[in-house]
């Protein structure tokens, strides 16, 4: 076919969609945790800090593998990247599933993080090459949506699942997906629309050939761009706040402190994912159309201060005034996605993986931070209470801990006024 011809929509969305399909899981994954602390807690025997890190080893894989993950992007190719991280992925939700003791269940987690890690950047790098760049933010703001889909089913179905049969069971099921995702990756994605006789729409500086230019020179090179440090810091305040809450702590909160069920406090949970996922597409599209990045991103840091600030400030909030305010919270932290836009317009495109690798791994130092940090000031403050083997903590224990998130998100608006604006352009060279 000649290479005249762009790649029909449909193929070009369906090879995204596949890694966007890791991505789900991924991000089910991720927020899992959060509707089992109970049983996880019960039994591996463990503190709040001991669960802290068994959900972080999830985010402590997933940082350390986002510099490689953007370096084999632009160096190996998206399709090897995520049949690789499928696999790898199912293989640490079987051992995660069957962990017999601690130490097992750390490294399942562990290998969850490091293989998912793969998918966000390598569905950038797909949508760099297989859409138009005005679709990026699109392809962003729909990426963030799919996921958080993945998270909202972690939330009340995933805990009515586990209440029918155990958590075991139903994680041993979810580890089968990942496997079958890495047999159609592998039958369907390419990196690039050459491969299938079209056109691409990356630019020919963007291309593999330039592969060679070695993976080391070009983390370097994006390194240099004082935007690429700025929108690496200021990410993990939006991503660390929801994920710390309705990823792993809110539930207990909900539950012991405001007296709700645990599939209600689970639904107030997905219902905070659920605004992050619409609020992603609404702020990507939103700079696009005001042609600015830095002011809806400053905006989106300041709500989510003005969130947070309530919700610890006024410690017995009526349960719909909560409840409207964790919906703004995730809705505003939906920001993150003009900060991917944003890295991406600040260097050239044919590091836009590397780039991107770089800023995500901003993205997971909030929560792979915040959940151990917030159990460890937890067990400081817990005052001997248990049930069902599982710790019960005090309101001011949960004020204290939670007060991290806002003193990040501070940060994160200094570093976003920081920035240089890009105006929705390419960065040339």
């Amino acid at each position: 076919m000649h290479r005249t011809t762009l790649p029909p929509a449909t193929l070009a969305w369906l090879c995204w969609g596949l890694g966007a399909a890791l991505y789900i899981i991924g991000f089910f994954q991720r927020v899992a945790p959060g509707v089992m602390t109970s049983e996880l807690m019960h039994d591996f025997n463990m503190s709040a800090t001991g669960l802290g890190n068994l959900s972080g080893f999830y985010f402590y894989s997933y940082v350390a593998m986002q510099i490689p993950t953007g370096l084999l992007a632009d160096g190996w190719g998206p399709r090897r990247l995520l049949t690789a991280g499928a696999l790898v992925a199912g293989l640490g939700s079987l051992i995660f599933a069957l962990a017999g003791g601690l130490l097992w269940a750390c490294l399942g987690r562990l290998l969850i993080g490091g293989s998912v890690a793969v998918a966000f950047v390598a569905m950038m790098k797909l949508s760099s090459h297989w859409m138009a760049p005005r679709q990026f933010s699109l392809a962003s703001g729909l990426a963030l949506l799919l996921g958080i889909m993945g998270g909202v089913f972690a939330g009340t179905p995933l805990r009515l699942l586990i209440a029918a049969y155990n958590w075991r069971t139903v994680m041993l099921v979810a580890a089968l997906f990942p496997f079958l995702i890495a047999v159609l990756i592998w039958l369907v994605v390419r990196d690039d629309p050459a491969a299938r006789g079209y056109r691409s729409h990356a630019p020919l500086s963007a291309l593999p050939k330039d592969r060679h230019g070695g993976v080391l020179s070009g983390l370097r090179q994006v390194l240099r761009y004082r935007n690429t440090w700025l929108l690496t810091l200021a990410p993990g305040a939006l991503v660390g706040s929801v994920i710390t809450f309705a990823g792993l702590w809110g539930v207990p909160f909900l539950t012991t402190h405001y007296g709700l069920s645990l599939p209600a406090a689970a639904a107030v949970c997905s219902a905070m994912l659920l605004a992050w996922a619409a609020g992603g597409p609404i702020c990507g599209s939103l700079s696009e159309r005001i042609g600015k990045r830095k002011l809806p991103y400053l905006v989106s840091c300041s709500v989510l201060i003005a969130g947070w600030a309530v919700v610890l400030l006024w410690p017995r909030l009526p349960v719909p005034v909560l409840v409207a305010l964790l919906i703004v919270i995730g809705f505003s932290a939906g920001g993150i996605i003009i900060g991917f836009s944003f890295v991406k317009e600040s260097v050239p495109l044919r590091l836009a993986g590397t780039a991107a690798g770089v800023c995500n791994m901003g993205t997971m130092f909030g929560p792979m931070i915040l959940q151990p940090t917030v159990g460890w000031i937890l067990d400081l403050q817990w005052q001997g209470r248990m049930a069902a083997g599982a710790r019960i903590f005090e309101l001011n224990a949960y004020r204290s801990g939670f007060a991290l998130m806002l003193v990040w998100a501070v940060v994160a608006l200094l570093c976003v006024a920081a920035t240089k604006e890009t105006a929705c352009r390419q960065q040339e060279s």
